[in-house]
């Protein structure tokens, strides 16, 4: 809060940007209600026609800073609805006034001024839902379906657009002050850490340039100072064939860089593929720290219990299809083997693995408190994980997460929890008392602050 202090804008913008919506406001309620006037002094239209197009142009442009042009245009979007409500209830309170005076002789002037309003307030509408469609990266699938059912029913789409709205102010809300606060803590760079940051990626799942498996979280970083690179390892091999490449590419960073060493990071199978590079892949000496997430250091109950349950025949096939649908992407995928280096058996050997006595370890771990607290198809497999695992993150139970020298368990109030997929960003969320991305800044901050 004292940083958000700090970074406030002030009274005389908003002063300033409230004077600039009443305008815009005024120009677009004169505009959709001119009908009358137009048809009584035609020239009015050279004075409409700008006006209409300065209400629907200029809303969302002002204000407190965006990182991007993406929130610009979801803001401007969210404005432009706002100024639609407002000019939507002056505009049927004026026509019920002409109607209680016009009627029912001069019909046909109401009938035509209603039709010039109803389009131009459409116009006004269409535009400012299409920026929010486009741009919101906080409106789920569910608003969007519900906005599309509820378009034309009375009420209920008012009622839907209030419920859009608050997700898409919330969102501007949260990103205006992530900005606000990078902004402030700039010059401290306080994610610059003395090594480089490795972020390992786990299964299933390949480092590209077009999805990043760690959703915003690099971006944040970067933007404090950080200097980030990728694991690339396979993404459906051993741990031992992933811990090798892993160590190579360890190795390939300290010697291109001269930075000596790296920190990592690594998500679910990432940290076991990690450990092992550090025990058996000689990697350890270039590693100052290991922080491993949701890893599932002592396996998944649940991975032992389907490869013991499904038919040979069907594993076959289902790692056939996977591996041929990645052959074109990466040499020889297998599937089977990163499954079965999953279960609580095979961890059981890796747990053994010796910890580098020079090297911080840490682990971090998460939970859902139900099964919509985590996004498909986690939201089906939670009751499964339970069953054997018990609490958990949507894949690996909370008893597996802890290793190292210091645990952390994460969660928030209510009813949600955090996933598996959550802790690395991947649905782009802002997860109320859960903040990604300054997670992950803090988690780094503390390396720098050790000197390290």
């Amino acid at each position: 809060m004292e940083v958000l202090s700090k970074t406030n804008n002030g009274i005389l913008p908003r002063v300033l940007s409230w004077c600039g919506y009443s305008v815009l406001f005024l120009l677009l309620t004169l505009t959709v209600n001119g009908y009358l006037a137009v048809r009584e002094l035609p020239t009015l239209l050279w004075i409409g026609i700008p006006g209409f197009l300065t209400a629907n142009l200029l809303p969302g442009w002002w204000g407190k800073a965006m990182p991007s042009l993406r929130l610009r245009i979801c803001r401007h979007g969210a404005a432009l609805l706002c100024l639609f409500l407002g000019a939507t209830v002056v505009t049927v309170g004026f026509h019920v006034y002409l109607a209680w005076h016009f009627l029912p002789e001069r019909w046909t002037d109401l009938l035509f001024s209603v039709l010039v309003a109803t389009a131009l307030l459409a116009v006004t509408f269409w535009h400012g839902i299409v920026c929010i469609y486009a741009t919101s990266g906080q409106m789920r699938l569910k608003y969007r379906i519900i906005g599309l059912l509820c378009g034309l029913l009375p009420v209920v789409n008012i009622v839907a657009l209030g419920c859009i709205l608050h997700v898409v102010f919330t969102e501007l809300r949260v990103e205006g002050e992530k900005e606000a606060l990078n902004r402030y803590r700039e010059a401290e760079r306080i994610c610059a850490t003395r090594y480089p940051i490795l972020l390992v990626h786990g299964v299933f799942f390949r480092d590209s340039r077009y999805f990043n498996y760690w959703g915003r979280i690099p971006e944040q970083l970067i933007r404090n100072g950080a200097k980030v690179y990728y694991g690339e390892q396979p993404s459906a091999a051993s741990v031992a064939e992933c811990g090798a490449y892993l160590a190579r590419r360890i190795r390939q960073i300290t010697e291109d860089t001269g930075c000596g060493k790296v920190h990592i990071i690594a998500h679910s199978k990432g940290g076991l593929d990690c450990r092992w590079a550090l025990a058996y892949g000689g990697a350890a000496p270039y590693v100052a720290s290991l922080t491993t997430v949701n890893t599932p250091h002592r396996g998944c109950l649940f991975a032992d219990y389907l490869l013991e349950k499904a038919p040979a025949d069907l594993q076959r096939k289902v790692a056939a299809v996977y591996n041929g649908a990645l052959t074109p992407f990466e040499k020889k995928p297998d599937f089977l083997a990163a499954v079965t280096d999953l279960t609580a058996a095979a961890c059981e050997q890796f747990d053994t693995m010796p910890s580098p006595p020079d090297v911080v370890c840490r682990s971090i771990g998460s939970v859902i408190k139900k099964a919509t607290g985590g996004q498909f198809p986690l939201n089906y497999s939670y009751h499964l994980v339970k069953w054997f695992d018990g609490p958990n993150d949507g894949l690996v139970g909370e008893g597996a997460f802890s290793w190292g020298d210091t645990y952390t368990l994460l969660t928030v109030p209510g009813k949600r929890g955090i996933s598996h997929g959550d802790m690395i960003d991947l649905n782009r969320e802002n997860i109320p008392g859960f903040d990604v991305r300054e997670f992950y800044v803090q988690l780094v901050a503390d390396l720098k602050s050790r000197g390290m």
